[in-house]
C-alpha cells in the first residue's frame, strides 16, 4: 500500500515519532519560504507541514496507516496536494478527513476522493506561530552594562539575560519560552523599553552627563571626583573652564557590539555660583566694585 506522507517527510513508515520529527524540522527548515526563495518551495513547505500534521498525531496516523494513499483518492500527496489548486486550505482537507466531516464514516474511509474539496479559502497550511510576543522596561544603568532581569509571565518565572550595550526598542529572544504544540515549543520574543535616566543622554554608543563645578574650580582650574556608570573617576579642570565645557573621557560609553569597542564619555561643566550671603563682605564688596560689567 502506497503511503507518500512518509516520503514527503523523506522517512520510511517503520520511523519513530522521534524521527518523524527531526525530519519535519529539518524539511521545515530547508523550504521554509523566508529562507528559500525558489519558486515551488512554499508549495513544498505546505506538503511538509500537512505531513507532519497527520504523521505525529497518533490517531490520525494510525488511520493513514490503515488506509494509506487511498485517502488521496489513489494519488501519492505530492499529485493530490498540486491537484487542488493555488487556493486550496490542506489545512482544512485534513481537518474534514480526520474529523469526520468527510471521508471517513462508521464504516471506513469512502474511496470516492476529494472532488468535493475545491475551493477552500487561501490560508494555506502553514507551520502554527509558536513564538510569543512580550516587552519589558529595564533601567537605564543595566541597558548599559548588561545583566539579569527577572521576568514572570503566563505562571512562568525565570531570569533573561539582558547584553551589555542594549538599545531602546531591541528585541531578545528567550528559547522555549513560548507556546506549545504537538511536542513542540516556539520561544518569547521580548522587546526592550530603556527607562530614562536623570543623568546621562546616550547617543549611540556615547554618553554624556552633566556634573556640577564650584566656581572656584572654574576659574583657578583643579579636580573634581565624578561617579559614572562604570566607576569613579577624577577628572582635571584647567582654569577658566566655562558653562556647558565638555570633557572627553575615552571608552566609558556604551559598547558597539558590531565594533566590539566602547564609546566615549562627554563630561560636561554645570558651574555652580555661590550665594553672595556666603561669601565674606569684604569680598563680595570687591567684587561689586572689580569685576567686569561686559563678556
Amino acid at each position: 500500500m502506497a503511503k507518500s506522507l512518509y516520503e514527503t517527510l523523506e522517512i520510511n513508515d517503520t520511523a519513530s515519532a522521534d524521527e518523524i520529527k527531526k525530519a519535519y524540522r529539518k524539511l521545515a527548515r530547508k523550504y521554509h519560504p523566508d529562507v528559500n526563495k525558489d519558486k515551488d518551495a512554499e508549495e513544498k513547505f505546505k506538503e511538509i507541514n500537512a505531513a507532519y500534521e497527520v504523521l505525529s498525531d497518533p490517531e490520525k496516523k494510525q488511520q493513514y496507516d490503515q488506509f494509506g494513499d487511498s485517502m488521496f483518492g489513489g494519488q501519492n500527496f505530492h499529485d493530490f496536494a498540486r491537484g487542488q489548486g493555488q487556493n486550496v486550505d490542506l489545512d482544512e482537507i485534513l481537518r474534514q478527513m480526520f474529523g469526520g466531516g468527510a471521508g471517513f464514516g462508521s464504516s471506513g474511509f469512502s474511496q470516492s476522493g476529494f472532488s468535493g474539496f475545491g475551493g477552500f479559502g487561501n490560508q494555506g497550511f502553514n507551520e502554527p506561530d509558536l513564538d510569543t510576543q512580550a516587552q519589558i522596561t529595564i533601567p537605564f544603568d543595566v541597558s548599559v552594562l548588561g545583566g539579569k532581569q527577572h521576568i514572570s509571565l503566563n505562571n512562568d518565572s525565570f531570569d533573561i539575560k539582558i547584553p551589555e550595550g542594549i538599545k531602546n526598542g531591541q528585541k531578545i529572544r528567550a528559547k522555549g519560552k513560548g507556546k506549545s504544540y504537538n511536542g513542540q515549543r516556539g520561544d518569547l520574543i521580548i522587546k526592550i523599553n530603556v527607562a530614562s535616566s536623570p543623568d546621562y543622554e546616550r547617543d549611540g554608543s556615547t554618553l554624556t552627563k552633566s556634573f556640577d563645578l564650584p566656581l572656584k574650580t572654574a576659574l583657578f582650574g583643579g579636580k573634581v571626583q565624578i561617579k559614572t556608570i562604570h566607576k569613579d573617576i577624577t577628572l582635571k579642570v584647567p582654569q577658566n573652564t566655562k558653562q556647558n565645557q565638555k570633557f572627553r573621557v575615552k571608552e566609558l560609553g556604551v559598547l558597539d557590539r558590531a565594533a566590539g569597542s566602547k564609546g566615549d564619555l562627554y563630561l560636561k561643566a554645570n558651574i555652580v555660583l555661590p550665594k553672595l550671603e556666603d561669601l565674606d563682605e569684604d569680598l563680595v564688596k570687591s567684587l561689586e566694585e572689580k569685576l567686569p560689567e561686559t563678556v
